[in-house]
């Protein structure tokens, strides 16, 4: 037996002891941001376990519903929905929970009500369960103003005021990627631990990529300044190299992959869809992913480009960044 090798091991920093690392820079801290991801964390590891094992469980397929946005359910997604759901009503520490899959906020009664504000979609990309492609977790984590007396006004909130953001990605590995309010990094889930190891800290996106990220069937529908930049992407008239196109068709991953390698996601407003889909508060183009994009990037001081839906370019200023 390798007594160093394993010695080594219990000296790695995981998810619970990075946030208590965090939790320590604040003595007014009252542990309650921690308990929170932690609960977070939990439904992440339960939903990582239930994807893994879908098709045994008989868990592929529709579950014979529509989510708020008109989308068919799969039984994935609704049993998604009510682990985070319980496991966010169970810490003690929330009041009002946004859901994509549910058509009204959840208002935790008083005496399990907390001062957060979680908006999460449980399980984006589930188009892509029944073959395999990589799903995700989206997150985000506001203040209520006021516990004893939540409303939806609370909820409303800009993208800036997010404490706390993240994803959890279920691939060839479950990652966990985190940011609160300074910088964003990366924990994999190791199996024989059960627990979320730092394996990608401080991460940055490439100040050059070289892919772009478009679903390039709807072409027939773009306007022109977007068919353009596609079209320069392909055929780039500097004589620099054509961009390579990798498009998932899963927000998280294709997130994820931005976030590593560099390049451009985009998914623009079109004759189809003149708004857009990409919506901002717990979903695609969500307020939670900017932030991500955005607190990576802390090395300059003016903005970050961060997504295109219904013909505008997201920028957030660094200063937005908080803890």
């Amino acid at each position: 037996m390798d007594h160093a090798a394993d010695a080594h091991r219990t000296d790695l920093m995981t998810i619970t002891r990075y946030v208590l690392n965090e939790q320590s820079k604040y003595p007014e801290s009252r542990g309650d941001f921690t308990i929170l991801l932690n609960h977070i964390v939990l439904g992440c590891k339960f939903v990582c376990s239930s994807v893994s094992k879908a098709g045994l469980a008989k868990l592929i397929g529709l579950a014979g519903e529509t989510n708020v946005q008109g989308e068919e359910q799969k039984k994935l997604d609704v049993l998604s929905n009510e682990v985070f759901v319980k496991a966010l009503i169970s810490s003690g520490r929330t009041s009002i929970l946004v859901s994509e899959e549910d058509e009204e906020a959840t208002f935790v009664e008083p005496s399990k009500r907390g001062r957060y504000i979680v908006v999460f979609d449980p399980l984006d990309g589930s188009s892509n369960i029944d073959c395999g492609v990589s799903i995700g977790t989206i997150f985000g984590i506001y203040l209520v103003k006021d516990k004893n007396n939540p409303t939806l006004d609370d909820v409303l909130q800009p993208g800036r005021n997010l404490l706390a953001a993240g994803y959890c990605m279920y691939g060839s590995a479950c990652t966990l990627v985190l940011s609160t309010g300074s910088g964003v990094n990366g924990f994999t889930l190791d199996p024989s631990l059960g627990e979320f190891i730092l394996t990608h800290p401080n991460i940055k996106i490439p100040k050059k990529g070289k892919i772009y990220s478009v679903n390039e069937g709807n072409a027939k529908n773009w306007d022109e300044p977007t068919t353009k930049f596609v079209e320069k992407c392909k055929f780039p008239t500097d004589g620099s190299p054509p961009k390579s196109l990798r498009y998932i068709g899963s927000m998280v991953a294709d997130v994820h992959r931005t976030l590593l390698y560099g390049g451009i996601f985009l998914y623009p407003a079109d004759k189809k869809s003149p708004n857009g889909k990409l919506r901002y508060i717990v979903s695609e183009a969500s307020f939670p992913l900017q932030l991500l994009v955005s607190c990576q990037n802390q090395q300059t001081d003016n903005l970050t480009l961060i997504n295109l839906t219904s013909n505008i370019v997201f920028f957030m200023k660094s200063s937005q960044c908080h803890t």
